[in-house]
């Protein structure tokens, strides 16, 4: 008895490590086979269902960027050493004669991502494996500019607010290092995934075969056409068609489905109050699912959040979510489960809510062991990097045990204006000091350049409001094939350089998933944190000020003139922003348009500003010099009030007003910039 106990126990542990090595195998997808063609990689940039499975050991994503190398840590002392450097255009590894190293990567890997802000003629080259002959050789611009094949995919390559974005996969098996030639341009990122050793990846050649150039074209269309789910069709689906009524104050139940299942899509609607009543009432409906019997849910965001958008309803199409101008939101991120998903509707605000969700589940065609659990958390300030040397880093998620980051939603409250996004993504893996990510500054990362303001939507990136930067902002960045894996945690911050009093506040909702047992530290927050803060700020303005921004532009013979906000600079420039025109240079002459009421005699005033980079001027009035040149040079920005350029007998109707940029001080860069407040027309005896 003693020996048939003892050979069943011993069968019962073999049994038990059979099932544990199974399950490890399973779950670390080295069941699949470790070979992956051009199509496969080319598959994963429309695959939402594969983001659910639980990432290998040895996997991994990176970027290689600009970013200002003065940023560093300090392992002698655990310190982050100039933590908020700040320049970041033109950083690299190391020149090799009159070559620019800009990456080297051990392979098998597999480039994702590539952005530039300025990219110019100057060449740049990828050599793949060691070759001496690189496998992509073309001026910079020339990775974006839809002239070259395969880089001529318009969903894959395009150009948005002055963003230059390729998602065109480049893999190589061993090795790849990029370099590139003086005047490539300014600003890069390179985004890259390194696969599990013994991976076998083709090495990328731009002369691609039929079946690759298909396999694009197909990602193509899909990518092209957002708002349904790109997985088509699935065996047993099922769609549910709920309406549902949540009273004031209230939580109401939308639907329990048992598993083992996935939710592959949820799509609502709901009558709203005209913009910007919408706001509020988005933020106070929010959306709760729990996995199995979870005791805190994984998805709590507010309505709109929840589906990439605030504040209000702001239509936008991407691959996994978005809004229809016709008022449907709809969520396609791909939600495993094992025994039942619970699906609530929160109603915070004073009045009852009704909601139309049809939602869409589907078998599970992986085992459960291989797949995560989708998270989605909106906060506001959560979770701030102990490290005081840190303290410019916002933290967008924070979260312990294996998954994958799957991207990002940021909505900005900017009331003072003047540009709000300096600041450079980090994304710290499984306990890393100095980040495996870190970018180039907040536009960039979210796929755009130059604070550019301009709404655009693209299938992996988009800006669906954005009030010139000054008021509501909303961008989010999705990481499909460049999904980025992690095997203990995770952390991803992106810099703030205005502080909350200013005020400029941040809320964010993050994806990732998670397998069962990771920490997600996340409560759900209370109606008054997540509503009602956008309060409205009154600016300074001069009394009867002519606002420099706001004169029309008659002429200029040289660089641009548009307006820029100074809301840093409260109460010193009149409605905190100025008439700024760059890139010109001595001899340029810009004309603005004075408008005058009423003939008569005027003393006119002009308030300027003065700056380290600003240039020497002379003024005019039609065709009269107003005094002699006015050098606007200062080591600091500031205004310099009210300048009295004379009385002048005035006709009514449109004169001249016309800066000519004469040179620049000896201490002066030499940008030669102008920047004008106000002019002010006072009545004179």
């Amino acid at each position: 008895m003693v020996e048939q106990n003892k050979n069943r126990l011993m069968k019962q542990i073999k049994q038990c490590l059979f099932a544990a090595l199974w399950l490890w195998l399973a779950s670390s997808s080295l069941v699949a086979a470790a070979e992956l063609t051009y199509p496969d990689l080319v598959k994963r940039l429309t695959d939402l269902e594969g983001l659910a499975v639980l990432p290998v050991p040895g996997e991994t994503c990176a970027q290689w960027s600009s970013y200002d190398r003065a940023s560093k840590y300090d392992a002698a002392t655990g310190k982050y050493v100039r933590w908020d450097a700040n320049g970041d255009g033109g950083g690299i590894i190391r020149r090799e004669g009159e070559q620019q190293v800009f990456a080297e990567m051990e392979g098998p890997g597999v480039i994702w991502r590539i952005w530039s802000a300025r990219p110019e003629a100057g060449r740049v080259r990828i050599h793949l494996d060691g070759e001496p002959e690189p496998a992509v050789d073309l001026p910079f611009r020339g990775y974006f500019d839809g002239q070259n094949e395969p880089f001529n995919y318009s969903a894959l390559v395009h150009t948005t607010a002055r963003g230059w974005n390729n998602y065109v996969p480049i893999p190589y098996q061993k090795s790849c290092k990029i370099t590139a030639d003086a005047k490539w341009g300014a600003y890069y990122q390179f985004v890259y995934a390194t696969f599990p050793k013994g991976t076998r990846v083709p090495t990328f050649k731009c002369q691609l075969s039929a079946e690759d150039k298909a396999a694009l074209q197909r990602a193509n269309e899909i990518l092209s056409q957002c708002g349904s789910d790109p997985a088509g069709a699935r065996p047993g689906e099922k769609t549910e068609k709920i309406r549902v009524q949540a009273a004031a104050g209230k939580t109401a139940k939308v639907m329990e489905i048992s598993g083992p299942r996935a939710i592959t899509g949820i799509r609502a609607r709901t009558a709203l109050p005209a913009s910007p009543d919408d706001r509020a009432r988005l933020r106070e409906l929010a959306i709760r699912i729990r996995w199995d019997g979870e005791a805190q849910a994984s998805v709590w965001a507010p309505f709109g959040d929840f589906f990439g958008t605030a504040a209000g309803a702001n239509p936008y199409r991407s691959l996994p979510s978005g809004l229809t101008p016709e008022g449907l939101w709809y969520s396609h991120w791909y939600m495993p489960f094992g025994r039942r998903a619970e699906m609530e509707l929160i109603n915070d605000g004073r009045e009852a809510a009704v909601v139309e969700f049809e939602v869409t589940h589907a078998p599970l065609a992986r085992p459960l062991e291989q797949l995560g659990r989708f998270h989605a958390k909106w906060h506001r300030d959560a979770f701030p990097p102990a490290e005081p040397e840190r303290a410019i880093d916002w933290t967008l998620l924070k979260t312990s045990g294996r998954g994958r980051f799957l991207g990002v939603m940021l909505h900005v409250w900017n009331p003072k204006g003047s540009w709000w996004g300096e600041g450079d993504e980090k994304f710290f893996v499984d306990g890393e000091k100095f980040p495996s990510t870190i970018g180039t500054g907040s536009e960039d990362y979210f796929g755009y350049a130059w604070c550019d303001p301009t709404l655009f939507e693209n299938c992996y990136h988009n800006q669906t409001i954005s009030m010139r930067n000054k008021g509501h902002i909303c961008v989010n960045r999705w990481h499909i094939g460049d999904n980025i894996p992690f095997q203990q945690s995770f952390e991803a911050a992106i810099e703030k350089y205005f502080p909350n009093s200013r005020p400029t506040l941040y809320a964010s909702t993050v994806y990732w998933y998670l397998a069962p047992g990771g920490q997600d530290p996340y409560p759900e927050a209370p109606v008054a944190e997540r509503a009602g803060y956008w309060t409205e700020i009154t600016n300074f303005m001069v009394k009867g000020a002519l606002e420099g921004e706001r004169l029309k532009v008659l002429a200029k013979t040289g660089g641009n003139a548009r307006p820029q906000e100074l809301g840093q600079f409260a109460g010193q420039w009149s409605d905190t922003s100025h008439l700024w025109w760059t890139q010109a240079k001595p001899g340029d002459k810009l004309e603005l348009a004075l408008p005058v009421k009423e003939p008569g005699r005027y003393r006119l005033l002009a308030a300027l500003t003065k700056a380290r980079d600003y240039g020497i001027v002379q003024l005019h009035l039609d065709a009269q010099k107003l005094g002699e040149p006015l050098d606007l040079f200062n080591p600091d920005v500031i205004p310099t009030g009210p300048l009295d350029l004379g009385v002048h007998e005035l006709s009514a109707g449109e004169h001249k007003f016309v800066v000519e940029i004469t040179g620049a001080n000896p201490n002066a860069l030499k940008a030669y910039m102008f920047g004008l407040d106000y002019l002010q027309l006072q009545k004179a005896p």
